[in-house]
C-alpha cells in the first residue's frame, strides 16, 4: 500500500509516533514510581485502619489519565493516508482560490 508520501514525510510521522510512545512510557514510569511512594507513605504512617486508603484517589484519578494516554498512543492512531489526502485536498482548494 502506497501512501504517496515522501521518505521525509514518513520519517517525520514515524519520529512523532516514537516520541509519543517514549512520552507514554515516561508517564507510566512516573505514575508507578509516585504511587509506590504514596503507598509506602500510607503504610508507614499507620493509616491502614481507614476504610478507603487515601492513596486510592491519586492512584485512580491519575490511572485514568494513564489509560487514556495509552489509548491515544497505541489504539487511536490516525490513518495517515486519510489525513494526507485531506491535507492535499485542502492545498489544491487553496491553490484554485477556493475557500
Amino acid at each position: 500500500m502506497s501512501t504517496g508520501m515522501s521518505d521525509e514525510e514518513l520519517h517525520e510521522i514515524a519520529k512523532k509516533r516514537v516520541e509519543k510512545k517514549r512520552d507514554f512510557y515516561k508517564h507510566l514510569g512516573l505514575y508507578v514510581f509516585v504511587n509506590i511512594v504514596l503507598i509506602i507513605i500510607w503504610a508507614a504512617t499507620g493509616a491502614q485502619s481507614v476504610p478507603v486508603p487515601w492513596f486510592v484517589y491519586p492512584l485512580g484519578g491519575w490511572g485514568i489519565a494513564v489509560v487514556w494516554n495509552f489509548f491515544e498512543v497505541f489504539i487511536f492512531t490516525r490513518d495517515i493516508g486519510w489525513e494526507k489526502r485531506q491535507i492535499d485536498k485542502e492545498v489544491e482548494k487553496l491553490k484554485r482560490g477556493g475557500s
